[in-house]
């Protein structure tokens, strides 16, 4: 049975990282339902990337510039994508950032699921059908990633890039963000990236997307015991979108 507050809780998104009961006790130990549970998050957060490439109205920065990749290179752009991770963890060592189980794990099954599932969605010609393409795979990434940020297994490659500058250069982290986000879409843009409607509304919903993720997560496996983690105000900074 759901309490008042609990019922309550659905109607706002999320401000703080739940406690869940699988949550890792550390970014390399865990058990099998925890790295169960990030692989469920990382795979519908790949899919819901496939969403906004197969709806053909615009993607998310990052994969704006894995999809103008593809287009130049010989690689799909699930390949593409992996690349691009592993390059930016290369970034993480001047930093000195320290990577954990789901900071691998966040380069490689968001790349496959993002390959995998573009062989099985639709390509809809009717924008009505685009549109609902574009709002369902926004959807889908909040709910991966309020599984994902749950398990607390390290930040995906692009955040820990991000947090790494921040902190050794004192940048806030909404600057660092919006700055490298503003440079990778520009040239995933030059490179043939398709920028679109599906990129503003990435832009726009995103934040209340994994509000509402974690909201959901948080509501059915909080563990009641433990306070929840507090999220600074950049907008969900370990997300890795």
């Amino acid at each position: 049975m759901f309490s008042i507050s609990d019922i309550m809780s659905w109607l706002k998104p999320s401000r703080t990282i739940p406690v869940t009961r699988w949550r890792a006790p550390s970014r390399w130990r865990t058990k099998p339902s925890t790295f169960t549970i990030l692989v469920i998050g990382l795979w519908l957060f790949g899919t819901g990337d496939g969403m906004l490439v197969a709806a053909g109205l615009g993607v998310s920065p990052w994969t704006v510039l894995a999809q103008g990749l593809s287009t130049k290179l010989p690689m799909s752009i699930g390949l593409a994508t992996f690349l691009v991770s592993v390059l930016v963890l290369l970034l993480w060592i001047p930093l000195r950032e320290r990577p954990g189980l789901g900071t691998i794990s966040n380069a490689i099954v968001i790349a496959l699921a993002l390959q995998v599932s573009l062989v099985f969605l639709p390509r809809p010609e009717i924008f009505a059908l685009q549109l609902a393409e574009v709002l369902i795979g926004i959807a889908a990434i909040g709910l991966g990633s309020g599984l994902y940020l749950t398990t607390n297994l390290g930040p995906g490659p692009r955040d820990g890039w991000m947090t790494g500058i921040h902190q050794r250069t004192g940048w806030p982290v909404p600057a660092v963000r919006l700055s490298i986000e503003v440079v990778v879409l520009g040239i995933g843009w030059l490179l043939g990236g398709v920028v679109g409607l599906g990129t503003v509304l990435f832009a726009l919903l995103i934040g209340p997307s994994v509000g509402y993720g974690l909201m959901i997560v948080g509501t059915f496996g909080r563990d009641r015991t433990k306070p929840a983690e507090n999220v600074s105000g950049d907008g969900f900074p370990e997300l890795d979108a």
